[in-house]
């Protein structure tokens, strides 16, 4: 009988990390790029990308970009720029708080919300920027976990030209980090995109990426019912709340769909790499 305690999702970091790098080399140099920007935030997930395409173009390839809110935390500008000086890579920082306080002016009403969402995708703006004068790609650092979930800001933290990350629970990325020597400060802290002051991932959501990276293994990769979860000894009410949340965001995980009216419709016969001739 199936037990949340049986639930391993244990990975292979050195096999990973292979692959992981080939696909950044592959898939940027097959569309005639060699170099990257990323966007460094100081947590975990952006310092693995950084980390990993780093590895695959070298670092004299790689421009980090720190983009801090005037509230964000010193503690993550410091904690991005012991990446940069470990790699080596080549940095800049851009304060975002001039491009985003107009629109805060013109709508104190805003929520934080609505305020995480405008300094996401002013980020965005800035990397998408930097990589034409960089001439690079952007690389993004959205973890299986998030993109399941819907926590994420379209066109702003999901917006990437490849992701390496995206197939791999927060819990898995924990294990990558270790191997590939994540600085202990960004391995420790709880995770946060720095919205806003106090900020934490998992005070957000409700609950701990430990126990929903369990729970979405099931439902997603092995294709359980809700019912057989909730069996397996999760709260019905968990369940159900993550299964909503799976459904109701599925739209941030596609391109915006296309009416149809040819037979060759972008996203639907148009789609695979063989449609293009690559």
């Amino acid at each position: 009988m199936l037990n949340i305690k049986n639930i391993d999702l244990t990975i292979n970091p050195d096999v990973v990390r292979t692959i992981l790098t080939g696909f950044i080399r592959t898939e940027l140099t097959r569309v005639g790029y060699t170099r990257a920007v990323i966007g460094l935030s100081g947590g975990l997930d952006s310092a693995i990308s950084c980390f990993l395409t780093a590895e695959a173009l070298g670092p004299e390839n790689v421009l980090a970009v720190r983009m801090p809110y005037k509230t964000s935390s010193f503690d993550s500008l410091d904690h991005a720029q012991q990446v940069i000086d470990y790699l080596g890579v080549q940095s800049m920082t851009f304060e975002i708080t001039d491009m985003v306080e107009p629109l805060f002016t013109r709508f104190p009403e805003a929520n934080q919300v609505r305020r995480g969402n405008a300094m996401a995708r002013a980020r965005m703006i800035v990397l998408y920027d930097q990589s034409e004068a960089f001439h690079s790609l952007v690389v993004g650092t959205s973890n299986k976990t998030e993109i399941l979930l819907g926590y994420s800001t379209l066109y702003g933290d999901s917006a990437c030209a490849i992701n390496p990350l995206g197939d791999l629970y927060k819990t898995q990325l924990r294990q990558l980090a270790q191997a590939l020597g994540i600085p202990e400060a960004i391995l420790s802290k709880p995770p946060s995109a720095d919205l806003w002051v106090g900020q934490t991932d998992e005070g957000e959501l409700g609950f701990t990426y430990a126990e929903v990276d369990r729970l979405l293994y099931l439902l997603v990769d092995q294709r359980y019912s809700i019912e057989d979860c909730i069996e397996a000894g999760f709260a019905p009410a968990f369940v159900s709340g993550v299964a909503k949340k799976i459904q109701r965001f599925h739209f941030k995980r596609l391109m915006p769909p296309i009416a149809k009216l040819s037979n060759r419709t972008i996203g639907y016969d148009f789609l695979y790499l063989r449609d293009w001739g690559t």
